[in-house]
């Protein structure tokens, strides 16, 4: 079995082709996997380097919109998980081009040589972000998309051509909206990311508005555990929720991580929020946990608690990242 993963060389991706390569996915414990990755600002070979030499893993180094490229890379392939993204909201702000290039545009090229390669099956890896916000509800999986941001509009866009695929040629798609992912090897422009290399560096660290906006988050093992469960059994043409059962405000977080690196509320400065601010996201996880047998492993304070800790033994992985000015320090606060 060859399994292509686009954007395997990001923070998620690379997670699913680590744990893939060393079988802890039923079914794909002997795949073959080949990464195809632009490797723009938050694609990384080093969060590869424990598999790289691995005789299973082909690298190709790639935009997914180079269409020569795309029908070079999914040669031979029988799944096709599509993690490569432009996944930062405030920078689609700023410039959603690259956001409609690369989620839109490229997502169709790739759905497009699936269908040529005859595919047995193609995971589009979405966002709880499609649904918009929600006040009190949480969302299932027929809920009307209501995106409210360049970036979640893309995903929403991809959604549905994905969808068009399926309806139309019956190309075997399944979708995967996940909630806030958090973890190990998170570029640091991400709230997690940001705060705690920030106060690891005994500096300030941004909070929009007041910090009541509340997100729903989950370890990037037990998201790529689902993603992995949706390849081996999903059902074509549906779509999943995998959330991690936890929502927790943005101030609350940020008194976590206080709390972890023995920080307190004078290294926080409020920040204008950004425009658009959806409130709240919360989606059901019913359906993934009754048909496919998905559940959370990693409780939240303890999977945070590891990932500071990770964060903390690592700089020499995060240090040369950091590109101060590349986009204002409030903006680099959104969860996403």
């Amino acid at each position: 079995m060859r399994v292509l993963v686009t954007g395997g060389a990001g923070f998620i991706g690379s997670n699913f082709v680590r744990r893939m390569l060393a079988g802890a996915y039923a079914g794909f414990e002997d795949a073959e996997v080949v990464v195809l990755d632009k490797l723009t600002y938050a694609g990384n070979r080093g969060n590869l380097a424990a598999v790289l030499a691995d005789p299973r893993l082909r690298f190709v180094q790639a935009d997914i919109c180079d269409r020569d490229a795309v029908a070079g890379a999914i040669a031979g392939v029988g799944t096709v998980v599509h993690f490569a993204a432009e996944s930062h909201v405030d920078r689609s702000l700023l410039d959603g081009d690259a956001f409609v290039a690369s989620n839109i545009v490229g997502s169709y090229e790739l759905l497009r040589a699936a269908l040529r390669a005859e595919v047995d099956r193609f995971v589009l890896v979405s966002t709880d972000e499609v649904y918009g916000e929600t006040e009190t509800a949480s969302w299932t999986e027929d809920f009307p998309l209501r995106p409210n941001s360049p970036y979640s509009a893309s995903k929403a866009s991809a959604e549905l051509i994905a969808r068009s695929f399926h309806r139309t040629y019956g190309l075997p798609v399944c979708t995967a909206r996940a909630s806030n992912t958090y973890g190990p090897f998170q570029f640091p422009e991400k709230l997690i990311p940001l705060f705690v290399t920030r106060l690891l560096d005994g500096l300030t660290v941004p909070l929009y508005g007041d910090g009541s906006q509340v997100r729903e988050w989950i370890h990037v093992d037990d998201h790529c555990r689902g993603i992995a469960l949706i390849a081996g059994a999903g059902r074509p043409g549906e779509t999943y929720n995998i959330g991690g059962g936890t929502e927790i405000s943005n101030a609350d977080l940020t008194k976590l991580l206080l709390e972890f690196l023995d920080s307190d509320w004078s290294q926080v400065r409020f920040t204008e929020d950004r425009k658009g601010h959806d409130r709240r996201y919360s989606i059901d996880c019913r359906k993934i946990r009754e048909e496919l047998g998905h559940r959370p492993l990693i409780a939240f304070r303890e999977g945070l608690l590891d990932t500071v800790r990770w964060y903390a033994d690592n700089r020499h992985w995060w240090e040369p990242l950091k590109q101060p000015g590349e986009l204002p320090l409030a903006a680099m606060a959104e969860p996403r």
